[in-house]
């Protein structure tokens, strides 16, 4: 049996350890939905508001045996209006911190990143998968593999940027963060080496900040020190990766995905970058995921009160 730390279950305590937020629940209108956001109040992690149709939440609330008397409901007649009408309350400042219901992301995001009414800020919008595996020592972060599909090396400044601000938010100084390719040398016809050599030597110059940077790395070298030493690799974040930085969407998701089913990791998630936090749930998110996930949302907006209280006082 593994002695490795349950390292979401110190996720879950560290949210519960603060004062719940306030979180828009957007279109909660399935079962899974509606009893993540129920859980999650359960838990004193948050304060749901529930944005949907207010006939349809009740009878869901009655079929499924789930009590929303306490919570306050936003009515929409839809899921696009829930969409609009969720992202409108975080943009107002009535809710710290989204959360994805029974509707599809796309038509979520849709509106977080409306020019005009959404949540986007100066920052790139990324997601983090935070990876709890047997076989490692500290817990992974993944990104981006939900969000940006092709991201240009501009996008991975405040990709990496972003995954940096949350490590440091969870307690970690100076995160480690290993820059993925399939080789640890700059080779010309793999684009992926070079922006991993231009994201390091930027770090290097203050472009990027708060981490020890490395790359290109390929996977076993950024977390086997023993395959680093092989290779004659000499590196300060070989071995030791807190952040996993992959080349595109589609190479992320199936990291992740193959840790997940192959290595029986656990993984809560994270979307950044924006003016809140935003929860992304699956339908295959167990709960301990769901929680956990509420809770780095939890101690991210609490990280967003401390520093506007310091930059008022400054």
């Amino acid at each position: 049996m593994s002695t490795t730390p349950q390292r979401l279950e110190h996720l879950i305590d560290l949210g519960a350890s603060l004062a719940p937020i306030h979180v828009a629940i957007c279109h909660p209108c399935s079962e899974v939905a509606l009893r993540g956001a129920v859980e999650a109040a359960q838990a004193k992690l948050i304060e749901p508001v529930l944005v949907g149709p207010p006939a349809r939440l009740r009878a869901l609330a009655g079929q499924t045996g789930l009590d929303i008397s306490n919570f306050r409901v936003v009515a929409t007649a839809h899921s696009h209006e829930s969409a609009a009408r969720a992202v409108a309350l975080c943009r107002a400042g009535e809710c710290e911190a989204l959360m994805k219901g029974s509707l599809h992301t796309e038509e979520m995001m849709h509106e977080v990143v409306d020019v005009d009414t959404g949540l986007r800020t100066e920052r790139r919008i990324s997601h983090v998968f935070l990876m709890e595996v047997s076989t490692y020592p500290r817990m992974l972060l993944i990104t981006d593999a939900a969000i940006n599909i092709y991201p240009t090396l501009d996008d991975k400044v405040h990709i990496v940027q972003n995954a940096i601000d949350l490590a440091h938010a969870l307690g970690m100084a100076r995160p480690k963060v290993a820059i993925l390719s399939a080789v640890e040398t700059v080779e010309s016809k793999i684009r992926s080496t070079i922006e991993a050599a231009a994201l390091c030597k930027m770090a290097d110059r203050g472009q990027i900040t708060g981490a020890i940077v490395d790359g290109p790395l390929a996977f076993d070298t950024a977390i086997n020190l023993e395959a680093a030493r092989i290779k004659g690799l000499v590196s300060a974040v070989a071995g030791t990766t807190d952040i996993l930085v992959v080349p595109d969407l589609e190479s992320g998701n199936m990291l992740a995905k193959q840790l997940e089913y192959l290595a029986n990791a656990k993984a809560a998630g994270i979307v950044l970058g924006a003016r809140v936090p935003i929860i992304l749930t699956s339908r295959a998110d167990s709960s301990e995921t769901r929680l956990a996930s509420c809770a780095v949302a939890v101690k991210l907006a609490h990280t967003r009160r401390q520093r506007a209280a310091g930059s008022l006082h400054a």
